[in-house]
């Protein structure tokens, strides 16, 4: 039985469907939901430049705190039209590495299922969060659902 949901986000695409899905799933199961962002500050310190791997790092958690946003606005709406009424999420906000976190997460959390996009955003991002994904699959040890 699944009680608690992890859903980690970028505000992607992928991410938004993995996001639908888990609100279905949650609806279904009564399951919670955990929206998860990882910010992936660990390249910014090969940056030479103090001042952009500050204005990088404010740039990574405004993304971050917006791809959680858009999730919470996505579930009120759905609330609204009558779906998942009774779901309880929880909002999340890490740093490191994206595959660490989410892992990490799910032993913290005890979380029993992880929904996810197959990639992220787009160019190195989407190869970076593919892997991610890649490796949550190999790693997890909850059932995850990657959507696409």
């Amino acid at each position: 039985m699944t009680k608690k949901i992890l859903l980690p986000t970028d505000g992607s695409k992928n991410a938004e469907r993995a996001g639908e899905y888990a609100i279905s799933l949650a609806d279904i199961s009564g399951a919670d939901i955990i929206v998860l962002n990882v910010i992936d500050t660990n390249y910014l310190d090969a940056l030479p430049q103090p001042d952009l791997r500050e204005s990088l790092d404010k740039e990574l958690r405004a993304d971050g705190q917006r791809a959680v946003e858009k999730f919470q606005k996505k579930l009120e709406e759905s609330q609204c039209n009558g779906v998942c009424k009774n779901i309880q999420f929880k909002t999340i906000i890490k740093e490191g590495k994206p595959a660490d976190a989410i892992l990490k997460t799910i032993d913290e959390e005890g979380v029993d299922q992880v929904v996810m996009g197959k990639s992220g955003k787009h160019g190195l991002e989407r190869a970076i969060l593919g892997r991610t994904t890649d490796r949550v699959v190999r790693d997890a040890n909850v059932p995850v659902n990657v959507i696409t």
